[in-house]
């Protein structure tokens, strides 16, 4: 299992894949379409909640929302594969509009996409975003209550047919 550190020793990593690999078809709009499991470790010691954004930076119409959950309690170390609407957090909306965790889907030909898994450590218990809220709320929401963050990167793509 790859991890990304950042400078406060916050980890995030996946057994699915490793930081900068390819992200399994399983994962993916070729396979199942079931968001990987996520592990961390090492977040700040005031933690009291995570938030997720998941994104692609290489989308043809620009960088293109795949998840977002936020109210994660700080006791939790993980998020088990296939949770993408089921977290015990709350769900926001992805950019097709749908409340759901959102699998990599880049055009065919395209060369693979970064698909960047970032999580933040907050200061607060819970946002007070409502469920299906999108991600300049959820941004807005998370800004000044980040303590830490942590990246995965993966990479998909799929070829012409």
């Amino acid at each position: 299992m790859t991890t990304t550190t950042t400078t406060t020793g916050f980890q995030l990593a996946s057994p699915a894949f490793g930081n900068d690999q390819l992200i399994p078809a399983r994962h993916t709009c070729e396979g199942d379409g079931i968001s990987p499991e996520l592990a961390w470790s090492a977040p700040p010691v005031a933690v009291k909640s995570f938030a997720l954004l998941v994104h692609d930076p290489d989308a043809p119409k620009g960088d293109f929302t795949h998840w977002l959950l936020w109210d994660i309690p700080a006791t939790e170390t993980s998020l088990a594969e296939g949770k993408g609407s089921q977290s015990s957090g709350a769900t926001g909306t992805n950019s097709l509009n749908d409340v759901a965790y959102l699998p990599p889907t880049p055009p065919p030909g395209d060369s693979p996409h970064r698909y960047i898994f970032e999580l933040y450590a907050l200061d607060v218990s819970k946002l007070g975003l409502r469920r299906g809220s999108n991600r300049m709320e959820f941004e807005a929401a998370i800004r000044p209550h980040v303590l830490a963050g942590a990246r995965l990167i993966g990479r998909f793509g799929r070829p012409l047919r």
